[in-house]
């Protein structure tokens, strides 16, 4: 049997967690509520729905069973095949990205542009900027007179970037990471385009949002990145960011309560392990704490005026951690190679782990918004929910 219960958060039988199971009759929504899996779809036919809809921590629903009695599919066990799939937690919702949050990966934004996708040189010009640009920028409220003071200096020194605009400035990095209903759950393949030679996991916190921007839950997301691509030109960030299977999130999306809250976030350690078939492991973690933006902030710059969500949105808050270690020779950096296991941890929202591939070979997206409503129509769902 392949279980979900070690990937979960260590107080998981306390927690809400929201998410969806791929049924005979199609993707369902579903409640973890004191560890029983519950069929919420007469309550709300998708998760966009459900976090959209009064009383979601009470909802009744069908009851599957005990979470620990169900059985998963996952990609790095063919024989789980036949398994229930655990999808990614979202549907409807926009799936939406920052950029440059932390100190250190704007440093490595820095590189990637100078180095024009070139590792070895990349490795270069850290040495040179990571020590200087690096500790200015922790010590910097983005925005701050203090921010455009040191801009100021950067521009003389010939050293300012855009990616330091964002990293900054008053202006956050927000962009569209992948499209509705195309991210991967836990247990899937994450896909790096095949013509890419330096590439990375990007472990983060992301958090779901209700239509009027209330942070409703959070969960984690591995934001697979292209290094080379971007580096070659930053309007390649689409081209370098949105392939099939980049966006993985999960397993769950835990819900706010008084037992989880946004400081909880605030304070959370996430820490990654990449482990490949070659017997290659690197590990890292990072610190919600060291966040340049604050949570709120971001997604005070997500949603407005200028911008609406009606289904909701999640939001990859950025990361940290940015892998500089050498994996194939020395000088180059690491890049994945098929097969690597990936784990994006944190106590209190759990383990996302997936398989990487190349987005030629993963599973092809063929599920779209068309579909799906095809799929509830079918099901007498679409009238279920507020």
């Amino acid at each position: 049997m392949t279980g979900v219960t070690d990937h979960l958060p260590a107080d998981w039988r306390d927690a809400l967690l929201l998410g969806r199971v791929e049924l005979a009759v199609g993707p369902t929504p579903v409640l973890v509520r004191e560890g029983r899996v519950l069929d919420i779809s007469d309550f709300a036919a998708t998760t966009a729905d459900a976090v959209a809809t009064s009383g979601l921590a009470e909802a009744q629903g069908v009851d599957l069973g005990p979470l620990e009695d169900m059985d998963f599919a996952v990609s790095w066990d063919p024989a789980s095949a036949g398994a229930t799939h655990l999808l990614s937690p979202l549907d409807l919702q926009c799936v939406k990205a920052s950029g440059v949050t932390f100190a250190v990966s704007a440093v490595e934004r820095v590189i990637e542009e100078r180095a024009r996708g070139d590792a070895q040189r990349a490795n270069e010009i850290r040495a040179q900027l990571a020590e200087r640009v690096g500790a200015d920028l922790s010590a910097v409220k983005p925005g701050s007179a203090e921010a455009m003071k040191l801009k100021d200096i950067l521009i003389a020194d010939g050293l300012w970037s855009q990616y330091l605009e964002v990293a900054i400035g008053k202006d956050a990095e927000i962009f569209t990471k992948t499209p509705v209903l195309s991210s991967v759950g836990w247990g899937d393949f994450v896909g790096v385009r095949a013509d890419s030679d330096w590439n990375n996991p990007e472990p983060e916190v992301v958090i779901l949002c209700a239509a009027d921007g209330r942070a409703v839950g959070a969960t984690l997301g591995n934001d697979v990145n292209l290094r080379d691509i971007e580096g070659r030109s930053a309007l390649l960030l689409g081209k370098a960011k949105d392939n099939n299977a980049s966006a993985a999130l999960g397993p769950f999306v835990r819900l706010f309560d008084d037992g989880f809250t946004m400081d909880d976030l605030r304070a959370a350690e996430i820490s990654l392990e990449v482990r490949g078939e070659d017997g290659f492991v690197m590990r890292g973690a990072s610190s919600m704490s060291l966040i340049s933006r604050d949570p709120l902030d971001l997604i005070g710059q997500t949603v407005g005026k200028a911008h609406q969500y009606p289904d909701g949105f999640a939001l990859y808050l950025g990361t940290m951690f940015a892998p500089i270690q050498d994996r194939d020779a020395p000088g180059q950096g690491f890049t994945h190679h098929m097969g690597d296991r990936v784990r994006v941890a944190s106590e209190r929202l759990g383990v996302l782990e997936n398989t990487v591939t190349t987005s030629e070979q993963a599973p092809p997206w063929t599920l779209g918004i068309s579909g799906l409503m095809r799929n509830l129509a079918a099901r007498g769902l679409l009238g279920v929910s507020a």
